[in-house]
């Protein structure tokens, strides 16, 4: 399979492009590359899909960051799979460049463009997020008013054709050799006005409304992540494919693990007798408890890594592993008995310990006392 080129490098822009530079790069390779000025030419058209996906990570802020991050696996392998067609673009991107020769459009009349996109959120368990769920999500689109059927107009009148662009929704404008189609400024793209709206939608035709669906979690997703649900976004005001719904993933934070991505962390507080002598461990994992062996002479901060034991990456193979880091606990309080055996250690190991039992006042006769007599000998 070819290597796909970097999105940056097909538009001839830089990473720090803006926004804007990125659509006029876009207008003008759109121009040079259109089906329509070079007819039959196979490689013109591949270049011209290929500038629109590029375009189509590049000018969305969510796609370019995860597209700066992960290259092209953060955008599933390529942004624009949904154009199966040059038609596709034309009705993705139509309102960029226009009709860039004013002569492309489906039936001989207006081509109808696809609905808006819509967002919502899902919030997961860390649990969830490493084994993919099934969840249900709610969120707010529009409707066809069920009053005017969608047309807008109130209920005894109808639509009426646009004067400025007789009806098409579109307006040409001569440039040289090039004319440029763009959106009607009067009826911003519609080819109609309601003189007499329905009052229930206020003469747009559409309703907004609660929606509740079902969406399918892929395992390992993080936050930030998108799913995208297709067909689930706004209706299109003409007739055209419906916008889709991006279900924006939240990950709850977990009382014993820490992510980085495919990877867990896991503190674990151990005794300095188990550091010195070795032990076997229970240790938390999302499938449940695991032993750990510890060997003697384990240092604080020591770690230690479960294979396979972490999450998975939706877009890549392989999944992460646990890293248990353990710490060498140091109790508040300990028994007489502890306290006897550890002096005895401290002799073993000639170490100089703090007294067993002493009052504020002696030691702070015992700091002073040597001063007190230095200055005595000083006197005689």
């Amino acid at each position: 399979m070819a290597t796909k080129r970097c999105y940056y490098e097909t538009l001839e822009v830089t990473r720090t492009a803006s926004g804007s530079e990125i659509s006029a790069s876009y207008r003008k390779l759109a121009v040079k590359y259109h089906p329509d000025k070079n007819p039959g030419d196979e490689e013109a058209i591949a270049r011209f899909k290929e500038c629109s996906e590029a375009f189509e990570v590049l000018n969305d802020s969510d796609k370019r960051a995860r597209y700066d991050r992960h290259g092209h696996a953060g955008v599933n392998g390529g942004g624009a799979g949904q154009f199966n067609d040059v038609e596709d673009i034309f009705s993705a991107f139509g309102d960029i460049f226009g009709d860039i020769f004013g002569g492309r459009q489906r039936g001989g009349g207006r081509r109808a463009r696809r609905g808006r996109d819509v967002r919502c959120e899902v919030t997961l368990t860390l649990k969830e997020a490493a084994e993919g769920a099934h969840k249900k999500v709610t969120f707010h689109r529009h409707e066809s008013c069920k009053t005017c059927e969608g047309s807008g107009a109130a209920a005894g009148s109808k639509r009426e054709v646009c004067s400025y662009c007789g009806g098409r929704g579109q307006v040409i404008q001569q440039m040289g050799i090039v004319r440029m189609q763009t959106t009607c400024p009067q009826c911003h793209g519609e080819g109609s006005a309601v003189s007499n709206p329905c009052k229930p939608c206020r003469g747009s035709g559409q309703t907004a409304k609660k929606v509740e669906a079902e969406v399918d979690v892929p395992a390992g997703v993080d936050n930030g992540m998108q799913i995208r649900m297709t067909g689930q976004g706004e209706p299109s005001l003409e007739g055209g494919p419906a916008g889709d719904c991006y279900c924006v993933v939240t990950v709850l934070p977990h009382p014993l693990f820490e992510r980085e991505g495919q990877h867990l962390i896991c503190r674990i507080p151990i005794a300095y007798s188990q550091a010195v002598l070795g032990a076997t461990l229970e240790v938390p994992t999302l499938s449940g408890p695991m032993e750990l062996k510890v060997p003697a002479g384990t240092q604080s901060g020591e770690v230690f890594r479960l294979r396979g034991k972490g999450l998975p990456d939706p877009r890549v193979h392989g999944v992460g592993d646990l890293h248990v880091q353990v710490t060498i606990e140091v109790p508040k309080k300990i028994t007489a008995e502890e306290n006897e055996l550890l002096r005895k250690l401290a002799e073993l190991e000639h170490k100089n310990v703090a007294p067993a039992r002493k009052g504020f006042f002696d030691k702070v006769k015992e700091f002073f006392a040597p001063e007190e007599e230095h200055t005595e000998v000083e006197a005689s």
